[in-house]
C-alpha cells in the first residue's frame, strides 16, 4: 500500500503547514510536531466550530490552535482549574460536597460542605494538592459511553445533582471526563493535561473559597483580590431564593416542569421580586433626604422595568416621583469622545454633559423651574423644546443609566441627598454543582431575544456587538457596583425555560460560514438542558421578563 495515501496536509494558523499521519489526534500532531506548545493549546477552531483536543484529523485542514488568549481558550482554562479544584478536594476530604456557585470578585466562588467546616488551613492544603496534581501533569481523558454507563458512575460518586439532570437527557452516548479514577460530566471541553494550569489562586472567603484565574483584564495574570461583600450578599440572597423555590439546578426546574408546579415557581418567583423591590423603595423613604435615586446595572439588566416597578412602590408610600433620561444630556455629536478605534464612545462618562446635567440637578432641588434638553439623535445636537421640570420634597428624581453608580456623574450633589442603586441579573440557578450557569450569558440570551422582538436585529448582529458591549460594562459599570446603596437581583429562576423558545430559532439561524458559529452553538447546547415549558401566559405583565418577550405594561 502507498504511505503517501496515509498523508495529509494540516494548515496550522500562525504555524505553517505539516504533512501528518492521517488519524492522528489534535493532541497528538502537537506532541510530534511542536511539543513545547503541549501547555498552551486549550482546544482548537476548525470551520468555526470549537472542537476538543482528541479530535481526530483525517483530511486536508486548517485548524487554530486556542490558549487563554482566546475567550474560548479562556473558558477550557477555567473549566480545568475547576475540575482541577474539585479532584484536589476529593482526594483531601473523601465525602465532600464541591458547589461551584458563581463568579465573584475577579474568580469563582466555591463551597466545599464536609465535616469538619472549611478552614483557612483546608485551603492551603487544598492548593498544596492542587499543585501536586497539575506538577503531575496527569491526563485528562474524555470518554465516550453509553448515559446508563455514565449514570452508574454519578451514581457511585453521591453526584445526585447529575442524576437528577440525566433524566432529561436526549443522546444515548455522552462524554465524560476522567483523571486518575476521578469521572466528572462538565458542560463544555478541558484540557488534556492538567498541567495546562500554569496559574491560580485560592481566597479563603464567606467560610468558601474562591479560586483566582487569569484575566484578560488583568494582561491574563491573577488579578488583585478585592472583596466585594454587597454582591456577594446578593447571591447569598439569591441561593435562599433558590431554597425557597426548591430549585436550584436546572434538573430541579425540569422536575418542576415536568409536575406542573411551573405556575407556583412563577407566582413566587415574582413575589420575591415584588417584595425586594418595595423593600427598597421603603428604605429610600426612610430619609427624607434622599431625592435624587440613580439606577444602574450592565446591558438587558432589566432596569427600564425594575424603574417603573420601584415608580410605583415609591407611589405607595406617598411619593410622586419624576425620571430624567442621561440620554437628553449628551454632549453635541463633534464633541463626543473617541474609542481606540476612532469610533465614537456614546459609553463613556466623557460623552455625558456632567456640567449641564448637575447644574440641572442642583436647580431642582433648590425649588426651581428648569428647563430640560433634548437630544436630538438624527442632527447629533442638543435642544430646547420647552420641556420644564419643577418638583419638591416629595418628587425624588429617578435616573437610569449605565454611570450611575460612578461618583463622577453627580459629582456636585452631596451624598446624604443619593441613593444608588445596582441592578443586574444574577441567576441563582447552575446547570449542576459543578457546572454554573454565567450571569453573562443569562443576559445575552435576553438581548438576543430582545434586540430581535424590538430592533430587528438577528443573532449575528447581537453577537456581534456583545464584546463591545461587555468592555463597556467592564469599565464603566462594575467598577463601580459596591458603591451601591441597594442591589437588585433581576434573574428569575424560570426564565431561561421561557426564553429558551424565542432564542433557539434566532440561532440556528446562524451559519457554519459565520465567525459566530461557534458561540451559537455552545448557547444552543447550554439551552438544550431546559425543558419546553409553554406556559407564557401566566407571567404577569409587570414582570422583568416582559421586558425581553413581549406584553410588558411598561413598553408603549
Amino acid at each position: 500500500m502507498n504511505t503517501k495515501e496515509h498523508k495529509i496536509d494540516i494548515d496550522i494558523i500562525g504555524y505553517g503547514t505539516f504533512t501528518i499521519v492521517k488519524g492522528q489526534s489534535l493532541k497528538e500532531i502537537v506532541l510530534k510536531n511542536m511539543p513545547e506548545k503541549k501547555h498552551d493549546f486549550l482546544c482548537a477552531r476548525i470551520d468555526n466550530e470549537i472542537v476538543h483536543m482528541d479530535k481526530v484529523i483525517d483530511v486536508d485542514t486548517e485548524v487554530e490552535f486556542l490558549d487563554i488568549r482566546d475567550k474560548d481558550g479562556l473558558r477550557v482554562y477555567r473549566r480545568t482549574l475547576s475540575f482541577t479544584f474539585i479532584k484536589a478536594c476529593k482526594d483531601l476530604f473523601k465525602d465532600c460536597k464541591v458547589s461551584i456557585e458563581h463568579s465573584l470578585n475577579k474568580g469563582l466562588y466555591v463551597e466545599v460542605h464536609k465535616d469538619p467546616e472549611l478552614s483557612k488551613k483546608d485551603i492551603v492544603d487544598i492548593k498544596k494538592k492542587m499543585k501536586e496534581i497539575i506538577s503531575d501533569d496527569m491526563e485528562i481523558n474524555r470518554e465516550r459511553m453509553k448515559s446508563e454507563e455514565a449514570d452508574i458512575i454519578f451514581r457511585k460518586q453521591n453526584m445526585d445533582d447529575k442524576l437528577r439532570l440525566s433524566k432529561y437527557r436526549r443522546k444515548d452516548i455522552i462524554n465524560i471526563y476522567n483523571c486518575d479514577g476521578y469521572y466528572d460530566k462538565f458542560y463544555g471541553f478541558i484540557a488534556p493535561y492538567t498541567g495546562c494550569i500554569k496559574e491560580f489562586d485560592l481566597q479563603y472567603y464567606n467560610s468558601g473559597v474562591i479560586i483566582q484565574f487569569p484575566t484578560k483584564e488583568s494582561g491574563f495574570k491573577i488579578p488583585e483580590f478585592e472583596r466585594h461583600d454587597k454582591l456577594a450578599k446578593i447571591f447569598k440572597e439569591a441561593e435562599t431564593w433558590g431554597e425557597i423555590l426548591d430549585v436550584g439546578y436546572v434538573g430541579a426546574l425540569n422536575d418542576k416542569a415536568s409536575n406542573g408546579e411551573m405556575a407556583d415557581i412563577i407566582r413566587i418567583s415574582e413575589a420575591l421580586h415584588e417584595k425586594k423591590i418595595a423593600y427598597i423603595a421603603d428604605k429610600i423613604c426612610e430619609d427624607p433626604k434622599r431625592r435624587i435615586i440613580l439606577i444602574a446595572g450592565p446591558s438587558s439588566s432589566g432596569k427600564t422595568t425594575f424603574a417603573q416597578r420601584l415608580s410605583i412602590q415609591l407611589r405607595v408610600n406617598g411619593k410622586r416621583p419624576v425620571s430624567i433620561s442621561l440620554d437628553d444630556y449628551f454632549v453635541n455629536r463633534e464633541d463626543t469622545p473617541l474609542d481606540e478605534n476612532g469610533d465614537y464612545d456614546f459609553e463613556s462618562i466623557e460623552a455625558i454633559d456632567i456640567k449641564l446635567f448637575n447644574e440641572n440637578l442642583l436647580g431642582l432641588m433648590n425649588g426651581k423651574e428648569v428647563e430640560l434638553p433634548t437630544f436630538n439623535f438624527m442632527t447629533g445636537k442638543r435642544e430646547y423644546l420647552g420641556k420644564k421640570l419643577k418638583i419638591d420634597k416629595d418628587n425624588p428624581v429617578i435616573i437610569e443609566g449605565i454611570h450611575g453608580l460612578n461618583e463622577k456623574l453627580t459629582s456636585y450633589i452631596d451624598s446624604k441627598y443619593k441613593f444608588k442603586i445596582y441592578v443586574s441579573a444574577l441567576t441563582q440557578l447552575n446547570i449542576d454543582s459543578h457546572n454554573r450557569i454565567p450571569t453573562t450569558d443569562n443576559r445575552l440570551i435576553r438581548r438576543l431575544v430582545r434586540d430581535h422582538k424590538y430592533r430587528g436585529s438577528d443573532a449575528v448582529k447581537t453577537l456581534k456587538q456583545w464584546d463591545s458591549v461587555r468592555r463597556g460594562e467592564e469599565m464603566n459599570i462594575f467598577p463601580f457596583q459596591e458603591e451601591a446603596d441597594a442591589m437588585f437581583n433581576s434573574a428569575l429562576v424560570y426564565e431561561l425555560s421561557i426564553l429558551k423558545r424565542y432564542a433557539v430559532p434566532l440561532l440556528n439561524e446562524v451559519k457554519r460560514d459565520s465567525e459566530y458559529f461557534a458561540e451559537s452553538k455552545r448557547l444552543l447546547k447550554f439551552l438544550s438542558y431546559f425543558k419546553d415549558f409553554d406556559g407564557e401566559s401566566i407571567i404577569p405583565n409587570t414582570s422583568i421578563i416582559r421586558e425581553f418577550i413581549g406584553g410588558s405594561c411598561f413598553r408603549n
